[in-house]
């Protein structure tokens, strides 16, 4: 019976342990958690820029007026006859 019961209890401590600091133990699960939300939190993002990306893709694919715009906002282009004024401050 005492082997028994000294069978019991070291069942009992190895399970305590493994719940505690072992494999799959609370804090490992807790970690891990913690992780697939930031994860999740940057998949959204993404998703959001890529979005973006995708609409202005479309946008310049559908007419010259996004790339006219956007020719004159990073290259400084204007159209021949415009005539270009710059201010000074």
């Amino acid at each position: 019976m005492k082997i028994l019961m000294f069978i019991m209890l070291l069942l009992i401590c190895h399970l305590q342990y493994r719940l505690w600091d072992g494999d799959a133990s609370i804090a490992q699960i807790k970690a891990y958690q913690q992780r697939l939300e930031e994860l999740n939190s940057q998949v959204t993002e993404k998703k959001e820029r890529n979005q973006a990306l995708y609409a202005e893709v479309l946008d310049l694919r559908k007419g010259q007026e996004a790339i006219e715009e956007r020719a004159r906002d990073e290259l400084g282009m204007i159209k021949e006859g415009e005539t270009f004024f710059q201010v000074i401050e």
